[in-house]
């Protein structure tokens, strides 16, 4: 296994849910946010769960327990959303 492409991967601390943007505290400093309505399963969950999102496995992965979602850092980073953005009124 390759334990330097580990050591470089995106690695949360935490994560926290205000209105409908998810954002996470990343190890090296940033915070990133991304809107709950690029991935199908959030988009269609209320506020109130998607505050119940948790850090998992040691800052590597997203959790949603009762909606059973899960995404990585990584990806989320990366801008691998499921969903296009909606379209902007001119």
């Amino acid at each position: 296994m390759n334990t330097m492409a580990i050591e470089n991967e995106p690695c949360a601390l935490r994560a926290w849910a205000e209105g409908r943007m998810i954002y996470l505290e990343l190890t090296d400093g940033r915070i990133v946010g991304f809107p709950a309505d690029r991935f199908r399963i959030l988009s269609a969950a209320p506020e109130e769960k998607l505050k119940e999102v948790s850090v998992e496995l040691n800052g590597y992965a997203l959790r949603w327990e009762e909606l059973d979602e899960d995404l990585t850092v990584e990806g989320v980073v990366a801008g691998r959303f499921q969903l296009p953005l909606p379209e902007q009124a001119a």
